[in-house]
């Protein structure tokens, strides 16, 4: 396989498996990190956090949501840690190794994009969701080419 056709698919992998290491990350040391989404969240639970937390009986909700967002991050982390991990040109030489890889990752980017849509229409992660599929694009066109 030519390098500059690897090399075509091998960044936008390592792109795409950063940029879910940083979110892991991102969700792991927010101390309100469903506020990150607050737009599409408040808009899908048709109230604001404040009137959420007001209601009685809500009075630990905050920690469940905090909860539940850490494990959120630490698996979009360990993800990005796992997809990082095989994007080594060892790996993506062999074609099996690379093509698996490549179906699985779709899979992954057209679902959350579809889930977006679906629960979280209005939320700024359906962008990022775009620019991951472009990303992906590139390293599934060079596959095919190579």
């Amino acid at each position: 396989m030519q390098k500059t056709t690897l090399t075509y698919i091998k960044y936008p992998l390592v792109i795409i498996s950063t940029i879910l290491c940083l979110s892991g990350v991102r969700w792991l040391i927010s101390s309100e990190p469903w506020i990150l989404d607050q737009v599409a969240n408040e808009e899908r639970l048709k109230m604001t956090f404040i009137d959420l937390f007001l209601v009685e009986g809500n009075q630990t909700l905050a920690d469940y949501l905090t909860q539940i967002y850490r494990f959120l991050g630490l698996y979009v982390l360990g993800i990005g840690c796992i997809l990082l991990s095989f994007t080594s040109n060892k790996f993506l030489e062999i074609f099996m190794v690379r093509q698996r890889f490549l179906i699985v990752l779709g899979i992954l980017l057209v679902s959350n994009l579809i889930l977006g849509y679906v629960w979280i229409p209005s939320s700024h992660f359906i962008y990022v969701m775009w620019g991951a599929i472009g990303l992906y694009s590139i390293s599934l066109y060079n596959h095919i080419k190579a």
